[in-house]
């Protein structure tokens, strides 16, 4: 990849996700733990083409979905750059939670659960968290102190 771009794009193909999604979820990764700020040049396409060995259309369509999504902008004859920033996380906070995390990944690891486990279970734990929230959110709105 070319040196300017401070990301390089990696695939996971049996995720299920459609490649230009990964693409375009790497990129959104990237800004939001601040790996990438306004004015850093993506990959150019062919770079990215060369790299992956996928179709150029695919890696246009994950530049055209951050564009739409109003976090890029294509430069004629320049390449793709980040235009804007969705809200970013604090970094210094992410260290311990890191930790932890791999902490959590070492016991999943030793109770036997292969890569596809550990996403299977942090996937459906997450989705239980959300609905929590969402559920504690609905009753705060409506007056109610859910706990």
């Amino acid at each position: 990849m070319d040196r300017s771009s401070p990301i390089a794009f990696t695939l996971d193909p049996g995720s299920g996700v459609p490649t230009y999604l990964q693409l375009v979820h790497q990129v959104e990764h990237a800004v939001r733990l601040g790996y990438l700020t306004p004015g850093d040049q993506l990959p150019k396409v062919r770079e990215v083409v060369a790299a992956l060995a996928i179709n150029p259309n695919t890696v246009l369509k994950a530049y055209r979905e951050l564009e739409n999504k109003g976090l890029t902008s294509g430069r004629p004859g320049q390449g793709t750059f980040l235009s804007s920033a969705v809200e970013q996380v604090d970094l210094t906070g992410l260290t311990g939670l890191r930790r932890r995390l791999l902490t959590w990944l070492g016991d999943a690891d030793g109770t036997g659960l292969d890569h596809a486990g550990i996403v299977a279970l942090f996937t459906s734990t997450l989705r239980d968290f959300d609905e929590r929230r969402e559920t504690r959110g609905a009753g705060r709105r409506a007056g109610g102190g859910v706990a």
